[in-house]
């Protein structure tokens, strides 16, 4: 190891000798004054100055320079942009960062985004949305959310030493986890709640069935919560069907005691059930029977359950009732047509007692008083066509009693040969108080002819006989549904043609008020014969809506001459209150025009049976629209009418079905049409008419 150079105490030499001594003190105190020196004066001068020399060899570099002078400038130009466009808070956050991070440059601070700028309340309103948050958009939320550090250590410089954290960066991390831990919590507190309801709701619906009772049966059966009057009656029903598909399944499985003792609880239900459709119709021993079968069906569940099959069997068994439904509406709507075109038996009896006594009246007794008023144009007359005696009476008795002035009123009926006893022997004995009333046999209309009507000579041809009278058609429910609407009855009477002659059937009338047999009057109809008309023939309140009761509803518009002569556009109306001007009807022909017209549907090609079609034919652009408050129809298939309408009507109509004499007939209108009818009177009262 060498030895390392000493420093000589002085800059002369000693000569060969040695070392030469000092001779005084001086000498001995220069060297160490010389190292001081060097370390604190010369080093460090020597170093600044080498540093100093590579900045000034960049410097003088006339290209670098230019260059750095060039990206100053444009750093100064954006910052002035950026001022003008960012608010004060911004450029404050901006400071912050420069503070915190050293220089600032655009790409830092376009990769660190300030926490203060993110909507944080925006994500938060988001999340809340739903529960369900999958992994990866919850990782995207929080990397997009926390792009800065999330640890407490500094970030470092270039030379590799750490910075001080300040106190705005270090608060602001604690903000973020705060929010962050605050968020975490209210998921967790909203997955909570999520829980406890499924779990409350899972809870409600076992209490619908005692499981002491049931066993495990119908725990899916919501409604047996509600306190119906028929629960037990749908109870016992749902046990059946149940016991018929784990009866099938036992029988698979080769159970035959689990299969005989559930064909055994079925029978017992099924008696316990009968007809009942409340459960005050059930037998007392009821209870008893839905606490066995429910023991059997908890033990077969626990002995065959299998979801699947149990599934299939009742689809199968929901697709044979979806069938069975279908055919029962094609039954019920045979029956329902069949039973608003018949007459009840009450009726009937009605009709055969007052016929009978009518024709044991001698001669001179069987006349109505008045008959000078029949055609007194002065008057007010109705036309009345029917073959129903109580129906025409609460037309007769509800007009009279709502009129003002009564002996004005003149009512001139016509029925059909079976029922013009009946109907002259009614109001024989129950006068419509001071109005004049007149009753006519359809069949004494001689001038009513198959040479003049084209309707009766249809009825007599070999077509309308074979559509009407064929002897292979279908005789099964479902398929004599089909097309029963146009094959009632109703359309072989004439009495449903009337309608058409009126200037024939009273020639020296001016006006009248034609009324169906199934209406209803609320109030004085005199007003009607003060509405102008504008030279129309026919005062109709008008049924159309937006899209419904339109001709296109009526008639063939396939057919060039329908398509020719209609608007399918053009509003409907409705038979039943009818204002008819016979003058206007006689100058205009309307006779004429309907006879060209049923003449030309001989084929059924123009339109369906029926007088509406016809009507709003011959009276296309001749009829003008009533105020809807005389005329409220619908009562015979409607069941919401607001009850205002009906109670400001001047006349109520039941069209359709449902007719208020029939069973049928809709609880909530019956009353306005049974106040007209005297249950008191001794032929009402003989025949079992009940209100």
């Amino acid at each position: 190891m060498s030895t390392p150079k000493r420093l000589p105490y002085s800059s002369s030499g000693s000569g060969a000798g040695g070392p030469r001594r000092g001779s005084g003190a001086g000498s001995r105190v220069l060297p160490p004054v010389v190292v001081l020196v060097f370390l604190f004066v010369v080093a460090p001068s020597i170093f600044f100055v080498a540093r100093s020399g590579v900045q000034v060899h960049v410097a003088s570099d006339p290209k670098g320079m230019d260059d750095n002078q060039e990206t100053v400038s444009q750093e100064q130009l954006g910052t002035n942009n950026l001022k003008s466009i960012l608010s004060k808070e911004v450029i404050d956050a901006i400071v912050a960062s420069q503070q915190e991070t050293g220089t600032l440059s655009l790409d830092f601070f376009r990769n660190h985004a300030s926490p203060s700028w993110k909507t944080d309340d925006l994500i938060n309103g988001k999340m809340n949305v739903s529960l369900n948050v999958d992994d990866k958009t919850k990782a995207q939320n929080s990397s997009s959310e926390h792009d800065l550090p999330l640890t407490d250590k500094a970030p470092k410089n270039d030379s590799g030493e750490h910075q001080v954290d300040t106190a705005v960066k270090i608060a602001r991390r604690k903000l973020r986890e705060k929010r962050r831990e605050q968020r975490a919590m209210d998921l967790v507190r909203k997955d909570d709640e999520a829980h406890v309801k499924l779990e409350n709701a899972a809870i409600e619906r076992t209490k619908a069935v005692d499981s002491a009772v049931l066993g495990k049966y119908s725990i899916w059966r919501k409604e047996n919560e509600n306190e119906n009057s028929d629960t037990s009656v749908r109870l016992i029903r749902d046990q059946i069907i149940m016991a018929r598909v784990y009866s099938v399944l036992a029988k698979s499985k080769n159970k035959p005691d689990l299969y005989q003792d559930l064909q055994g609880r079925i029978k017992e239900s099924q008696r316990a059930v009968g007809e009942a459709t409340a459960d005050t119709d059930l037998h007392r021993s009821a209870p008893e029977k839905i606490t066995a079968m429910g023991q059997v069906l908890s033990k077969a569940r626990e002995e065959v359950y299998d979801c699947k099959v149990i599934t299939q069997r009742l689809r199968a068994m929901l697709q044979s009732a979806d069938e069975q439904v279908r055919s029962l509406k094609k039954q019920s709507t045979f029956l329902s047509q069949l039973a608003a075109k018949t007459i009840p038996n009450s009726i009937h009896c009605l009709s055969m007692r007052l016929t009978i006594d009518y024709y044991l009246l001698p001669l001179e007794k069987r006349k109505f008083p008045r008959g000078e008023n029949l055609e007194n144009p002065e008057l007010y007359h109705y036309a009345l066509f029917s073959d129903n005696v109580l129906a025409a009476s609460v037309v007769v008795n509800s007009t009279i009693m709502n009129a003002k002035e009564p002996e004005k009123h003149v009512f001139h009926l016509v029925t059909d040969k079976l029922n013009f006893g009946a109907m002259n022997m009614w109001f024989l004995l129950n006068p419509p108080g001071k109005a004049t009333i007149h009753v006519e046999n359809v069949d004494e209309f001689k001038w009513l002819n198959s040479s003049y009507c084209p309707v009766l000579r249809q009825l007599e041809s070999a077509a309308m006989k074979e559509y009407y009278f064929k002897a292979d058609r279908p005789t099964t429910l479902s398929a004599g549904s089909s097309n029963l609407k146009y094959r009632n009855p109703k359309y072989l009477s004439m009495l449903n043609h009337l309608r058409f002659y009126l200037p024939q059937i009273y020639p020296k009338l001016d006006k009248i008020l034609f009324l169906d047999d199934d209406i209803v009057v609320q109030k004085d109809l005199t007003g009607l014969w003060d509405v102008d008309l504008n030279g129309k023939v026919n005062g109709a309140v008008e049924t159309c809506g937006e899209s419904f009761h339109r001709f296109d509803k009526y008639l063939n518009f396939s057919n060039p001459h329908i398509a020719r002569n209609f608007d399918p556009n053009a509003c409907g109306w409705a038979y039943g209150m009818n204002i008819f001007d016979l003058k206007q009807w006689k100058n205009k022909d309307i006779t004429g025009i309907y006879h060209r017209w049923q003449n030309m549907n001989e084929d059924r090609v123009l339109w369906k049976l029926g007088t509406l079609p016809p009507g709003l034919m011959t009276f296309y652009k001749l009829t003008h629209p009533l105020d809807k408050s005389w005329h409220v129809l619908g009562l015979g298939y409607n069941p919401s009418i607001d009850r205002s309408e009906i109670d400001n009507a001047a006349v109520v109509h039941y069209n359709g079905n449902m007719k208020p004499w029939l069973e049928l007939a809709m609880t909530k209108y019956r009353p306005y049409w049974t106040r007209y009818i005297k249950y008191d009177h001794p032929y009402i009262r003989g025949c079992n008419l009940s209100e």
